[in-house]
Protein backbone atom coordinates (compact mmCIF):
# COMPACT_ATOMS: atom_id res chain seq x y z
CA UNK A 1 0.00 0.00 0.00
CA UNK A 2 1.20 3.50 -0.84
CA UNK A 3 0.56 6.68 1.19
CA UNK A 4 1.49 10.18 0.05
CA UNK A 5 1.24 13.57 1.71
CA UNK A 6 2.27 16.96 0.33
CA UNK A 7 3.02 20.23 2.09
CA UNK A 8 4.92 23.47 1.63
CA UNK A 9 7.67 25.26 3.50
CA UNK A 10 9.76 28.37 2.82
CA UNK A 11 13.32 29.30 2.11
CA UNK A 12 15.58 31.30 4.42
CA UNK A 13 18.86 33.24 3.87
CA UNK A 14 20.64 31.17 6.56
CA UNK A 15 20.04 27.80 4.88
CA UNK A 16 23.49 26.25 4.41
CA UNK A 17 22.69 22.61 3.60
CA UNK A 18 26.15 21.39 4.62
CA UNK A 19 25.34 18.70 7.20
CA UNK A 20 26.82 15.29 6.36
CA UNK A 21 24.44 12.95 8.20
CA UNK A 22 20.97 14.58 8.29
CA UNK A 23 18.58 16.99 6.65
CA UNK A 24 15.70 18.68 8.42
CA UNK A 25 12.58 20.75 7.89
CA UNK A 26 11.13 22.83 10.70
CA UNK A 27 7.89 24.62 11.48
CA UNK A 28 9.98 27.43 13.00
CA UNK A 29 10.29 30.53 10.84
CA UNK A 30 13.70 31.69 12.04
CA UNK A 31 17.04 29.99 11.48
CA UNK A 32 20.58 30.75 12.62
CA UNK A 33 23.61 29.84 10.47
CA UNK A 34 24.36 27.04 12.97
CA UNK A 35 21.37 25.05 11.63
CA UNK A 36 23.39 23.54 8.79
CA UNK A 37 21.06 20.55 8.34
CA UNK A 38 17.89 22.65 7.98
CA UNK A 39 16.71 22.92 4.39
CA UNK A 40 13.27 24.49 4.88
CA UNK A 41 11.51 26.66 7.48
CA UNK A 42 7.87 27.42 8.18
CA UNK A 43 6.76 23.92 7.24
CA UNK A 44 2.97 23.50 7.14
CA UNK A 45 3.19 19.94 8.49
CA UNK A 46 4.81 18.44 11.56
CA UNK A 47 5.20 14.77 12.42
CA UNK A 48 2.45 14.44 15.09
CA UNK A 49 -0.29 15.65 12.73
CA UNK A 50 0.47 13.14 9.98
CA UNK A 51 -2.38 10.66 9.44
CA UNK A 52 -2.31 7.46 11.52
CA UNK A 53 -1.89 5.23 8.44
CA UNK A 54 1.34 7.10 7.62
CA UNK A 55 2.62 6.74 11.19
CA UNK A 56 1.86 3.01 11.08
CA UNK A 57 3.65 2.63 7.75
CA UNK A 58 6.67 4.52 9.16
CA UNK A 59 6.96 1.99 12.00
CA UNK A 60 7.36 -0.89 9.53
CA UNK A 61 11.03 -1.62 8.66
CA UNK A 62 9.84 -2.87 5.25
CA UNK A 63 8.49 0.58 4.34
CA UNK A 64 10.49 2.70 1.91
CA UNK A 65 10.02 6.40 2.67
CA UNK A 66 10.71 8.94 -0.07
CA UNK A 67 11.20 12.64 0.70
CA UNK A 68 10.88 14.73 -2.48
CA UNK A 69 11.71 18.43 -2.48
CA UNK A 70 10.66 20.53 -5.49
CA UNK A 71 11.74 24.13 -6.00
CA UNK A 72 12.55 26.43 -8.91
CA UNK A 73 12.06 23.71 -11.56
CA UNK A 74 14.39 21.37 -9.66
CA UNK A 75 13.64 18.19 -7.77
CA UNK A 76 15.66 16.42 -5.07
CA UNK A 77 14.68 12.94 -3.85
CA UNK A 78 15.84 11.11 -0.75
CA UNK A 79 14.96 7.52 0.09
CA UNK A 80 15.18 5.83 3.45
CA UNK A 81 13.47 3.28 5.63
CA UNK A 82 10.93 3.03 8.38
CA UNK A 83 11.72 1.65 11.84
CA UNK A 84 9.60 0.22 14.65
CA UNK A 85 10.83 2.94 17.05
CA UNK A 86 9.67 5.92 14.98
CA UNK A 87 7.24 7.84 17.21
CA UNK A 88 6.69 10.98 15.08
CA UNK A 89 6.16 12.91 18.32
CA UNK A 90 8.14 16.14 17.75
CA UNK A 91 5.81 19.01 16.74
CA UNK A 92 8.57 21.21 15.29
CA UNK A 93 11.29 19.28 13.44
CA UNK A 94 11.32 16.50 10.85
CA UNK A 95 14.73 14.83 10.42
CA UNK A 96 16.01 12.52 7.68
CA UNK A 97 18.96 10.46 8.93
CA UNK A 98 21.71 8.44 7.23
CA UNK A 99 22.15 6.49 10.46
CA UNK A 100 19.75 4.16 12.24
CA UNK A 101 19.28 6.57 15.19
CA UNK A 102 15.67 7.29 16.11
CA UNK A 103 14.02 9.93 18.29
CA UNK A 104 10.77 11.90 18.21
CA UNK A 105 12.12 14.09 15.37
CA UNK A 106 13.11 11.22 13.06
CA UNK A 107 11.17 10.98 9.78
CA UNK A 108 13.24 8.11 8.32
CA UNK A 109 16.52 6.27 8.84
CA UNK A 110 19.20 4.88 6.52
CA UNK A 111 18.66 7.65 3.95
CA UNK A 112 20.62 7.62 0.73
CA UNK A 113 21.12 11.42 0.78
CA UNK A 114 21.26 14.29 3.28
CA UNK A 115 21.65 18.08 3.32
CA UNK A 116 25.16 18.19 1.85
CA UNK A 117 23.97 16.20 -1.20
CA UNK A 118 21.51 18.88 -2.35
CA UNK A 119 22.79 20.46 -5.59
CA UNK A 120 23.99 24.05 -5.29
CA UNK A 121 21.35 25.44 -7.68
CA UNK A 122 18.67 24.08 -5.33
CA UNK A 123 20.47 25.43 -2.24
CA UNK A 124 20.56 28.86 -3.93
CA UNK A 125 16.76 28.73 -4.32
CA UNK A 126 16.34 27.51 -0.71
CA UNK A 127 18.22 30.58 0.53
CA UNK A 128 15.58 32.94 -0.89
CA UNK A 129 12.93 33.76 1.76
CA UNK A 130 10.37 34.22 -1.05
CA UNK A 131 10.84 30.63 -2.24
CA UNK A 132 7.94 28.25 -1.69
CA UNK A 133 9.29 24.73 -1.24
CA UNK A 134 7.03 21.83 -2.19
CA UNK A 135 7.64 18.65 -0.23
CA UNK A 136 6.11 15.24 -0.80
CA UNK A 137 6.43 12.26 1.54
CA UNK A 138 5.68 8.83 0.10
CA UNK A 139 5.43 5.64 2.15
CA UNK A 140 5.52 2.36 0.24
CA UNK A 141 5.90 -1.19 1.51
CA UNK A 142 8.78 -2.99 -0.21
CA UNK A 143 8.31 -6.60 -1.28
Amino acid sequence: MKHTIRFTAKGHPNIRSTHKTTLMTTTETELTPRGDCIIAVGAEISLPILPNEIKEAARDPETRITFTLSVANHEFKVQGKGHRNLTYSNPIDMVVRKSSYTCGKTLMIMSDKVAIDIPLEIVDALQNPETIINIQLTYEKTD
